[in-house]
Order: C-alpha cells, then structure tokens, then sequence
C-alpha cells in the first residue's frame, strides 16, 4: 500500500539522481550476485533441505554441512550448477536492490534531519526506518521472481530438474496453486525485510558517518574502510533477520503443490513445527553459509558507493 506514495512522493530525487541510484544499484548487485552464487546456492541447499521431498523421502541423502554440499553439488550436478538460478536472481535482483538504494534516499528525504553527534538514536532510527521501507516496497514489486529463484535453486540429486526454467518454474507454480502460489511467504518476507535492510542500510549509513577515512584521497584506504562498515552490516542483517528468511524459504518450498498437501499452513504454524520438530537452532541452518555470502552484500554497498561517487553523485 506504501508502494504509490513512495513512487508519488513530491522528495522524491531528481530524475537524474533517481537513474543513477537505480543503474549504481542494478549493476553492483548483479556483480556481487554473480560473484557469491555458488555460496548461495549451498546456503539455500542446506536452508531449505527438510523441506525437500527429495530429502524428506530419503531418495537424497541429506547435507551435513558446507563442504559436503560443495562437493556432492559439483560432483552430482557440475560445476556450472553452482549458478543454477542466477540467471533469475540477477533479473530479480537488479529491480530489487535498484530500488533499495534509490528509494532509501527518497524516503529518508521525508524524515526530519538529524545530526549524527548531538542527536545519535534520532539519526540511527532514521536510517532503520528509510532502509527498511525501501526494502518492504521493492520485496513486493519483485517477490513472484524471489520465489522463482528460490526454487530453481533448491534442486537436488542428480535427475531431471523440477522446472526447466523461470517461465516454467512461474507457469506450473500458477497452474497447480494459481497466483498467490507465487506470493507464499510474502508476508513474513516484509516482515522480516524490515529488521534485515534497517540494520542493513541503517547500521551502514550510521557507521558511514563515523568513519574518518569515508572521503580519502586514498581510493584503497577509503574502498577498504566503506568494505569494513559493509561487512559488518551485512553480517549483523543476516542474522537478525535469518529465522524469517528461513520460514519464507520453507513455505515457497511447497508452493506448486495443492494446499491440502502444504506441510506448513502460514507463518506462524512454520515457525511452531520448525522450532518443535528440530528445535530452534534450525531457524539458522545456512547461517554460516549466509556469513559467507554477506562478502557479496558488503560488495555491494561498497561498488554502490563507488559508482555513484564516480559519476558524480552523493
């Protein structure tokens, strides 16, 4: 419902300003993605394996962590299937992390300013909020290619593929659960994309403003410092907001089926079996995978930052 205001919105930036963030945006992110998929895909492999058939039936021996999925994925499937999916994550994620950054600015115009020294909690929930907005609108414009790329990636064993492809994978998800097929786990996703992209942006943003090299002349020292405020935003996200990316996963994983045979009937159900069934810690299955992949997160803010700089802009 917050989408039209934010694209309405009378702060919003210069048509100039709004193309750069969106192309700085798309393009660090496709880079970063590209670069961490093999680790995405292992921790999306590990995440989402009790809720497998394959894996459930027994037909697929289950992984028993980082490496063995490393190893049996290349030996079973290749090595090019270490991308599989990224092709759809890239097209979703260019509109996804465009609109992150270009909205953040826009969104954070609408707040009262704050400075940073004499009025610190003001200024940090400032940047919690304009990043956790920003995320919550983009989850929704793009989130039936988020599922996509869920599946796609989540194949396992050596048979033939579930989908052929993000068309197929989107048609038979349609044909079997119609359309909100494609938005199960929507609403746990903007919730969780709340905490994830306003510790993301928002603990960025604030270590940002205390860092003293973030304009050196030095462009080693001042891109190793802006990869330093990254990472440790990226990892600090990931872990907040991990339990609910775990249940999104979960109940994507059961979307082309017919309702009546969904394991998990909504959120907070998901939440309740996971947590009896295999305790609470498998909220966090793929976390350490995850930390991995934050390198890719941290790429991003920093090639983002970079970019923009480059051509000019703030």
């Amino acid at each position: 419902a917050f989408v039209p205001c934010i694209l309405t919105t009378p702060t919003m930036s210069s048509g100039s300003d709004f193309l750069l963030n969106f192309v700085a945006g798309g393009v660090s992110g496709a880079v970063a993605k590209t670069c961490t998929a093999p680790i995405e895909r292992v921790k999306l492999l590990i995440q989402t394996q009790d809720a497998n058939p394959k894996i459930i039936s027994g037909e697929v021996p289950r992984y028993t962590g980082i490496v063995d999925c490393f190893s049996r994925v290349a030996a079973e499937q290749g090595i090019g299937a270490f991308w599989r999916g990224n092709l759809t994550n890239i097209i979703r994620y260019f509109p996804t992390q465009a609109f992150n950054f270009a909205f953040k600015d826009s969104i954070k115009a609408m707040f009262p300013k704050a400075d940073k020294n004499t009025e610190f909690a003001k200024f940090f929930a400032i940047n919690m909020a304009s990043g956790g907005l920003a995320g919550a609108g983009s989850l929704c414009i793009v989130y039936p290619l988020d599922y996509a790329r869920t599946r796609l990636a989540s194949d396992v064993g050596t048979g033939k593929r579930q989908f052929n492809g993000l068309l197929d994978c989107l048609k038979k998800t349609v044909a079997s659960s119609g359309i909100g097929g494609l938005y199960n786990g929507i609403g746990v996703s903007v919730v969780g994309i709340i905490p994830y992209r306003g510790v993301y942006f928002g603990l960025f943003d604030t270590l940002s403003g205390y860092n003293p090299y973030q304009k050196s002349e030095n462009g080693v020292v001042r891109a190793a410092s802006k990869f330093a405020c990254a990472q440790s935003s990226a990892i600090a996200a990931g872990y907040a907001s991990y339990p609910f990316d775990t249940v999104r996963r979960r109940l994507q994983m059961q979307s082309e089926k017919p309702e009546s045979e969904w394991v998990y009937k909504g959120t907070a159900d998901c939440f309740a079996k996971i947590m009896k069934d295999e305790g609470t810690s498998a909220l966090f299955k793929g976390a350490g995978a995850n930390a991995l992949r934050t390198v890719g997160a941290a790429l991003v803010l920093v090639l983002y930052s970079e970019i923009t700089a480059a051509f000019g802009g703030k």
